[in-house]
């Protein structure tokens, strides 16, 4: 299953490890067994330091194995064979618990490891999905920091019965003891903020145990192509810059095709987020990410607050949060996310193979998922609000020229409706003749594009009715020393190329404010 090329890799990978990992293999019998022995048998063979052990170790699955490092339990469990993008999470595990350094903040170990609370995580993944692996991977070195808390990968394709007792139509779902944690796209600050929520004493050990920075000159609150360009941009004229953001890349990162960012021909969102990683370490940036702004203190110098407790004190404040998803905002859809209703189709689109679906919405990202999921499942149905669709032409035609593809213009979705915790049907009005009609389907996938991340400044700066940050042409906001950038201002145009140059412009005018005031 291994390619010659990939052991390759693997061995430079486990060259510097430095303590025995053993990957301890449940016993008994199963379909795919064999195939998951060859497969560690393969993984182990690169290095000394790696073992393989088959024993009853109380496992869920005989297709399910532990990591222990120097005999001791790591508290990260496998259900299933991690292929796909969750190589990458096996590779992680074995690395970081065999002396690797964790890749996280400071003040985010302190606030898992200061966990007194028995916590079992499952993380119920599609081997396809692109946003898995981020789970995963940081909920295993949440279970490396502390042995207080275990956290097992399972292959929701290998274990059927188990999707279809709980009910699971979409990936990652989470379940934390037992009941369901969290579900959909979601990163480390978020998942940070749900437990933080759950025992708010260990937030008090991020702020306090975390060493203070000095002032800075620039901080920059979002890590997506504008905020990466704004702290390139100032860190190389020498400043004090500290880059704030639950996750880089952003949005970018959800995106798979990336064909006009002027000079890459073609790239994708994950490779895209990691270049603007590796280019920000170029340079003396401190990074703080998987955190969230709780509130920023405006004066001739401003107090930015951190979900961990922390508190920086900056000169300039470049705020580059970008955008989300917009939800439709109609009965059943919130009640039922992860249970029919999904946003990304690369994710979830597997789940419903031979199932008829909707898309809402007939701009590019709507018709590129119809596109997407329409090689995958039954049928689907695209609705559109206007009585045009808004999608580039040439994917308009390509959409057009697929029999499982319908597009329904200048209709208005009324309800989604499900039974048993499933969906089951869509309500929709036609426009024009004002009739309430009704489809059957299993899904529904809502591409209806994005809302600006501006809600924990909407006090602070002024921003239009939608929410776009307000800014002049050198990205000052209404308030002396703070510049915006991105999609999350009036800038017209939610382009990469764009808000990268937004980004550039920003940084710039932070640098001549700092020049005439400091």
């Amino acid at each position: 299953m291994l390619t010659p090329d990939i052991l390759t890799a693997l061995k430079g990978y486990t060259a510097n490890m430095q303590h025995t990992v053993t990957l301890v293999l449940q016993a008994g019998e199963h379909d795919k067994r064999d195939e998951l022995v060859q497969f560690l048998t393969d993984f182990v063979s690169v290095s000394d330091r790696l073992q393989l052990e088959q024993r009853d170790a109380g496992l869920r699955s005989p297709v399910s194995f532990s990591v222990e490092a120097d005999g001791k339990d790591t508290g990260m469990r496998f259900s299933g064979i991690p292929g796909g993008h969750e190589f990458s999470s096996l590779v992680l595990a074995v690395l970081n618990c065999s002396g690797t350094p964790l890749k996280l903040d400071e003040s985010i170990q302190n606030i898992v490891s200061n966990i007194q609370e028995k916590l079992q995580f499952e993380t119920f993944i599609s081997l396809s999905c692109h946003n898995c692996p981020d789970v995963v991977q940081a909920l295993n070195q949440f279970a490396i920091l502390n042995p207080n808390i275990e956290s097992e990968m399972i292959d929701g394709g290998l274990f059927p019965e188990v999707i279809e007792e709980r009910n699971i139509q979409g990936v990652p779902t989470v379940y934390l003891n037992g009941k369901v944690f969290a579900n959909g796209k979601i990163d480390t600050a978020q998942l940070l903020d749900k437990l933080i929520q759950l025992f708010p004493h260990i937030k008090d050990a991020g702020g306090q145990k975390a060493e203070a920075l000095p002032l800075q000159d620039v901080t920059v609150v979002g890590g997506g192509p504008a905020g990466a360009a704004a702290a390139i941009y100032a860190v190389r004229k020498g400043l004090k810059v500290t880059l704030i953001t639950d996750r880089l890349g952003g949005q970018v990162k959800d995106t798979m095709g990336i064909e006009n960012l002027i000079s890459v021909p073609k790239t994708t969102g994950p490779e895209l987020s990691n270049n603007l990683h590796l280019h920000l370490k170029e340079y003396d940036v401190t990074i703080k990410e998987h955190f969230r702004v709780d509130k920023i203190e405006d004066g001739k110098t401003k107090v930015v607050h951190l979900s961990s407790g922390e508190k920086i004190e900056t000169k300039t404040l470049i705020l580059a949060t970008g955008a989300k998803w917009r939800e439709l905002g109609v009965p059943g859809e919130k009640e039922n996310i992860g249970n029919g209703v999904a946003y990304c189709p690369h994710c979830d689109g597997p789940f419903f193979k031979g199932k008829d679906i909707a898309v809402i919405g007939g701009g590019n990202s709507g018709i590129e998922a119809a596109l997407d999921l329409a090689g995958i499942v039954k049928s689907v149905t695209v609705f559109e609000f206007m009585p045009e669709l808004k999608a580039d032409q040439i994917l308009i035609n390509q959409a057009e020229s697929r029999d499982n593809i319908t597009i329904l213009k200048n209709v208005a979705t009324k309800q989604i409706v499900a039974e048993g915790g499933k969906v089951t049907a869509i309500e929709y009005q036609d426009r024009a003749t004002e009739e309430v009609q009704a489809k059957e389907l299993a899904g529904v996938f809502v591409q209806i594009g994005l809302v600006p991340n501006s809600a924990f400044v909407k006090d602070l700066v002024e921003t239009t009715r939608y929410g776009e940050i307000m800014i002049n042409e050198r990205c000052e906001t209404n308030k002396s020393g703070i510049f915006a950038c991105g999609d999350v201002t009036t800038v017209p145009y939610k382009q990469i190329v764009i808000a990268m140059g937004e980004g550039a412009k920003a940084s710039l005018s932070a640098f001549d404010y700092l020049l005439k005031n400091f």
